[in-house]
Formats: C-alpha cells, structure tokens, sequence
C-alpha cells in the first residue's frame, strides 16, 4: 500500500511526539519541597547530571505550609525538609515513612552524637537524616551597641533583651526578633528558669507577661528581615538563627559599609534545631527520593551546602570540607566548653502548643489576655 508524502510526514510527527512523550514519562523525577534559600541550586543540577534524575524543587517560608501538605496526606511531593521537633507529630500521623536503609550507602559519615540528639522525636533514628543545624541566638552591631549601651557592656546575657533598662535605649537603633513562638518562648522561659518547653499555664503567662515588658521596644517579629537589617545597619540587635547571623556578617563585610556583625550565645542558655530530610507516607518516587537523600550524604555536597548556606552540617567527614569561616567560628561548630549551653528544642502536646500559641498571639498584639 502506498503512503502519500503528506500522510508520511503526518505518521513521522506523530511518532516523534509519541516517542517525546514516552520519553518524559520515563524520565526519573524526585519531588523536593524545602525552606525558601536552603539548598544551593548548582546542587540540585549537578545532581541531575549524576544521576539522570530530574529534580522539581518547590520552597515555601513557614513550617505551617509544610506542615498542613502533609498532614493531607497527599503532599505529592518525595523528600521535605521539617525541623526535627516536628517528627514524633508526623510520625504519629503517619504522614512519613521508614528509610530503606539499604538504599543509603553514606549513612557511616553522619556524627553519631547528632543522630543520637535526633532520637527523641525519632526512635531509632528510622524516619529522619539530618540536613544542617544551628542554633537561635543573638546577633548585633556591635558598634552601635557600644554607642546605646557603653564600651563595656556584656553581651553573652539574656538581659540585654530582657532587662527594660537595656532594651529601652536600644530602641533607637531597632531590635528585630525572630516571629517564632516555638523558639523565643522557650527562649524566655528557660531565662525565667522554667522548663523550655513547660506544659503549665501559669508558666506561659510569666513568659507572656516578661515579653509584654518589653514588647514597645521591639521594632518587629519577622523571620527573614533579621539578617539584611542587621547587615544593613537598620537594626543594632537581632535574635534569630545562626545561619541567617553568619549571612548577614557576610553581607556586611562584601558591601564593605562599616557594619561589623557579631554574634553570642548567653550564658543562661540557646535552643538548638535541626533541620532533617524525610520521606512523605505517599511519597510517589521512592527509589528516586533514597537516590537524592544519599546524594545530599556525600561529604563534598553537604559540605559545599553549609560553605554557601552559613550552616553546620551532621557529617562528621564533611567538617575539613568546610570553609574556615565556618568551621572555626564558635558560634556555628560550637566547641565542647561551650555545648552544655544548649538546650533541644522539643515538640509539645496539642494543648500546650494552644498556651504556647496564645501567649505568643498576646505577646505580639502587646495586649495581655
């Protein structure tokens, strides 16, 4: 039978899409739904070049819109970034699942004493790898401090934000906190010396009632201003993470405009977090989603990732890897002497997270309820 020109040329393109289509549905994808600037991209394209496998990368800003895409139970995505307080929730849900622990041959360079941190809110370490970790504390300008406050004023205390007499003179100069009930309030209760992550009421009304002192000093609550600002000079005194402390020394030091960032942890203690990658419960690309995280394994791209990120990382075979910046600033691998001020920022019950919550809403209304 004979094929007329036109109809060959129809049969040759609709062979080529079919085959395109083909193609692109056989192409290996893994989902990746992660903090907004919290993997570096050239990563995510070598990656692709290494294993064929085609990342789709989706960021988001608060825990709350990672939190309700997997309570749903069909996130669509295969490999999230929550905090490690975050697990025994998501376990107890279901909403993720058990690692093959066949499929993660880098497993040996993760420190064991982070894994260990890591096993309250996970059991046996079966849910969760660490991706970086860093603490909540303060950072300021420090010449501007100087100018509020004197030459001599002590700066590894709590009270240069709790005391009024402190905060008062440096509203001035603008204070910038971190908007996070699940960080600053356990940060005030364990200055009040009650339980970080106390599950009593009156508890949180005291902590309530020492941030409302001190409410009509802070210029604002807000999770991503805190770093510019302070590298800017818009603020004198910021407390946020240590990671977004470290950028903004950093930003300060290449625009070169006299700003000098520097960075405490107070005596009377810090939160530490980490942040860990994990597997959804529906998961649609499972093989593909072990490939990623064994990837993110490597001693060379974690490493790579804390050197542009300003964050440590749990690989212990990654640490020489790790630009002398970050490695040998205390305030980032924090040295053993200093260690016992941490304290590990836990989950809490439903009902104590409605305290938390509350106080926290009063707090940042400056309105007691």
């Amino acid at each position: 039978m004979k094929i007329t020109a036109v109809k060959a040329t129809l049969l040759l393109t609709v062979s080529m899409l079919t085959a395109g289509v083909q193609a692109e549905e056989q192409q290996r994808v893994v989902r990746i739904y992660n903090w907004l600037e919290y993997l570096p991209p050239q990563i995510l394209e070598d990656f692709e070049k290494e294993t064929g496998i085609h990342p789709i990368y989706d960021v988001f800003d608060n825990p709350q819109m990672l939190e309700s895409k997997l309570l749903t139970g069909n996130s669509g995505y295969d490999v999230v970034f929550p905090s490690s307080t975050t697990m025994k929730r998501y376990i107890d849900a279901r909403a993720i699942q058990p690692l093959d622990k066949s499929k993660l041959s880098n497993l040996p360079h993760l420190d064991e004493k982070v894994m260990h941190s890591l096993e309250p809110n996970d059991p046996g370490n079966q849910y969760a790898i660490p991706y970086m970790w860093g603490t909540t504390l303060i950072g300021y300008n420090r010449e501007a401090i100087e100018k509020a406050l004197g030459a001599d004023v002590d700066m590894d205390t709590w009270d240069i934000l709790f005391k009024e007499e402190n905060i008062s003179k440096l509203k001035e100069c603008g204070v910038g906190l971190l908007d996070s009930a699940d960080e600053i309030m356990p940060i005030a209760l364990n200055y009040l010396g009650l339980p970080a992550h106390s599950t009593q009421k009156a508890d949180y009304e005291q902590a309530r009632d020492l941030m409302l002192k001190i409410r009509p000093y802070v210029k604002y609550f807000n999770s991503s201003r805190y770093g510019m600002d302070l590298a800017n000079g818009n603020i004198c005194l910021g407390v946020g993470w240590s990671g977004g402390m470290a950028l903004a020394n950093k930003i300060a030091r290449a625009s070169n405009n006299g700003v000098d960032v520097k960075m405490s942890l107070p005596r009377e203690g810090v939160p530490f977090w980490s942040d860990v990658m994990v597997i959804p419960s529906n998961a649609p690309d499972f093989d593909e989603a072990h490939a990623f995280i064994n990837y993110m394994l490597r001693p060379d791209v974690i490493a790579r990732a804390s050197n542009e990120l300003g964050y440590p990382n749990a690989n212990k075979d990654a640490t020489e890897l790790v630009i002398e910046p970050i490695r040998n600033d205390p305030h980032m691998y924090i040295p053993e002497d200093k260690q016992k001020l941490l304290f590990p920022l836990e989950d809490v019950s439903m009902k104590t997270g409605r305290m938390r919550t509350r106080a926290w809403n009063a707090v940042l209304s400056g309105e007691s309820n």
